[in-house]
């Protein structure tokens, strides 16, 4: 056989589903699998949970891919050699980013409202809404220091993940010490957190009924990715208009305005390093390190912070900040973070060569703190010195007293939620999007679809007949046949599809030659258990008496669903590889449409000429591209498939996970359109699912 080739805060959200106890986004297994029953050779029945033989495949498969773009790029960084170099790699860096995040939406009048305000010793607290796209309203507190005259530095304060957002300690903090300093400091809240959740729970609408704002993040976000948006934009795009507000105010002076904030403050700090010109200093806490790191290390994060095609543009964390330089920045770290201080480190000691070779080495520094994940006072005060270093401030590094207002002292609205101001969610644009798609974009059929759907699975490049082990037999398994036999097929290097051949005798070898069709199935969750338990299969096993007869788990499926997170929806292990192939800009239904096509050229090397595609669940969704995109499929029966992707983006209490989600695909077809087009293969739909059925 020739082997293929190709071209190509956890910890700290332990707070799970309540209130309503609505499902999430990211799919949800309403438990574990459930548990098999098989019958002994002594007529006893066990309990045997779905067999997993290749449980790290995918987390291995995932450090490579990130280790391997981290090596090139560091490359590209250890070829810098002069002040010319290091300025075209700072430019490289600016153009790169801003291709990740899309084209920005237009700049629509802020209307600005003051709805009150907080007179303190020393300075002054204006509530302030704003719309960063209309309708779509931004609460903030823009803190003013009294008795100083001219024009005055500013700083933009971005939130970290806490429920009261602007309201918590540490954003209190560092807006009162800014103030008591000479800074105009404008503090706002994100999307799903403070004053702006976008899914009010119906008992108490100051809380989500998601839960917890980083479940909000994924709810709304996910869904996104079908019309072409990502929140990391969206999310940054708020940054962008707040600090368009600031520089609207009369007492700030535009040529210092700083940014700051920590973990998912820290993030959008960062983002708007590599974005925002205007912006003169900055100091990221807690969340710099290197995606390589991040995913070594198993770390979910939100969808926000996953910027899809971020690694496929050879970029990092560093390079947010590299497009910043050489302006002056402080990375703030902690020893007990679980963002990795050892990646705050090497970004840190990248950007200190750039900044070297840029004439400015003192401008970029590292300040790591001995705690857990936040913004202690340390931290801040670094923060501070940096910032009047750069503005000629006296340093006054000491932190005064803190007086830590009460949430409601800080509220815009009345009732503490813009939801009481009729503020639109990014639900609903998200909703009104798909929905002008649907009206607009041509209907695409035969080829011209299958050529759409090839480009938005970013499918690899391939050749030859995929490689495959023979496993030995578990000695547990009790399906509906006297024998079977179970193969990895090898799909692309170090990834296996994991095949299972039903058989009227025992069989031990390669699959035996000569029945001229197959019958290929598709798992949901395993097809272990489902050959047990799913009738579909009792079925065909009557009908299709002279096909051979095989089951398949694809990547992330049954064999090797992989056991390493141990996290809960949305945030699970479906969740953290399916943002991470956005990053990779490899989508994970993508990777798994591909396993099958692999599967299905293999059956073919086998002998079967023509396979009838049998799918459930999760395994029909990646079917029918398989189906659309193989001339191999003679026949395809659909058990509870996705009836469409519109349906997705425009429900907003949806169920289907983020790995069954193709980024970009109402923008030029939905699941209706491929089903027509496989009505010429016999296709038929058993049972099919909406957005909220049991997943």
């Amino acid at each position: 056989m020739n082997t293929p080739s190709f071209s190509l805060e956890v910890t700290s959200r332990r707070r799970f589903l309540r209130d309503s106890g609505a499902m999430v986004a990211g799919g949800f297994l309403a438990s574990k699998f459930a548990l098999a029953e098989s019958v002994t050779k002594a007529g006893v029945v066990s309990a045997m949970p779905p067999l997993n033989r290749f449980p790290r495949m995918m987390q291995d498969w995932l450090a490579k891919q990130v280790g391997d773009i981290e090596t090139q790029a560091n490359l590209r960084r250890a070829a810098l050699k002069t002040k010319a170099d290091a300025e075209a790699y700072v430019k490289s860096a600016r153009e790169r980013i801003r291709e990740c995040f899309g084209r920005s939406p237009e700049k629509t009048p802020l209307n600005a409202r003051v709805m009150g305000v907080v007179e303190r010793e020393g300075y002054h607290i204006e509530k302030v809404i704003f719309e960063s796209r209309p309708g779509f309203l931004v609460t903030s507190n823009l803190y003013v220091p009294k008795g100083r005259s001219g024009a005055l530095p500013a700083v933009l304060v971005c939130c970290g993940h806490s429920e009261n957002s602007k309201c918590a300690e540490a954003e209190n903090a560092v807006a009162q010490e800014l103030a008591h300093q000479g800074y105009v400091a404008l503090v706002f809240d994100p999307p799903g957190q403070g004053e702006r959740y976008q899914y009010p729970s119906a008992e108490d609408a100051l809380k989500s009924r998601y839960g917890y704002a980083t479940y909000e993040h994924a709810q709304a976000g996910n869904q996104q990715v079908l019309v072409g948006e990502s929140s990391s934009a969206w999310f940054a795009w708020d940054g962008v208009r707040a600090l368009d507000y600031l520089l609207s105010r009369p007492e700030v002076d535009a040529k210092h305005v700083g940014v700051t904030g920590s973990s998912g403050g820290g993030m959008q700090t960062t983002y708007l390093c590599g974005l925002e010109p205007r912006l003169t200093m900055a100091a990221p806490s807690c969340w710099v390190t290197t995606i390589r790191r991040n995913a070594e290390n198993e770390l979910t994060q939100d969808t926000e912070q996953c910027l899809p095609r971020v690694l496929a543009f050879g970029l990092d964390h560093s390079d947010f900040l590299a497009a910043f330089a050489p302006k002056p920045v402080v990375i703030h770290a902690q020893e007990k973070d679980f963002f990795d201080v050892r990646g705050s480190q090497e970004a840190y000691e990248r950007l200190k060569e750039l900044y070297t070779l840029l004439g400015k080495p003192d401008n970029i520094q590292l300040q790591i703190g001995p705690g857990y994940h936040s913004y202690p006072r340390e931290n801040r005060e670094a923060t501070y010195r940096l910032f009047n270093a750069a503005v000629g401030i006296a340093s006054q590094p000491d932190e005064k007293a803190i007086t830590i207002e009460k949430d409601e002292t800080l509220w815009c609205t009345e009732r503490g939620n813009v939801a009481f101001e009729k503020s639109r969610t990014m639900f609903s644009f998200t909703r009104e999007r798909s929905e002008q798609l649907a009206k607009t974009r041509p209907v695409l059929k035969g080829e011209a679809l299958r050529e759409a759907a090839r480009i938005l699975l970013k499918l690899p490049i391939h050749v030859g007949v995929p490689d495959f082990t023979i496993l030995r037999n578990a000695g547990r398994n009790r399906y509906a046949s006297k024998g079977y036999c179970t193969y990895a097929v090898t799909t692309e290097p170090e990834i296996v599809a994991v095949v299972t051949r039903l058989f009227d005798d025992k069989l031990m070898s390669r699959p035996p030659r000569g029945a001229k069709r197959a019958v290929l199935y598709v798992s949901h969750h395993s097809a272990d258990v489902e050959l047990r338990e799913e009738p579909l299969i009792a079925e065909l096993l009557q009908v299709e008496t002279d096909a051979a007869f095989y089951a398949c788990d694809v990547r992330g499926i049954g064999e090797s669903r992989p056991s390493n997170l141990g996290v809960a929806p949305p945030f699970d292990s479906d969740y953290f590889f399916a943002s991470n192939s956005l990053m990779l800009d490899r989508p994970y239904l993508g990777q798994r449409v591909f396993d099958v096509l692999r599967v299905l050229e293999w059956l073919s090397a086998q002998g079967h000429a023509e396979v009838h595609l049998v799918a459930k669940g999760w395994g029909a969704l990646v079917s029918t591209f398989a189906a659309l995109l193989s001339t191999d499929v003679a026949q395809l029966t659909l058990k509870n498939a996705l009836r469409s992707f519109a349906e997705v983006a425009e429900t907003e209490d949806y169920r289907w996970p983020y790995a069954a989600l193709l980024p970009g695909v109402l923008l030029h077809f939905d699941l209706p359109d491929c089903y027509k087009l496989l009505a010429s293969k016999h296709l038929k739909q058993i049972e099919p699912w909406g957005v909220k059925d049991g997943l």
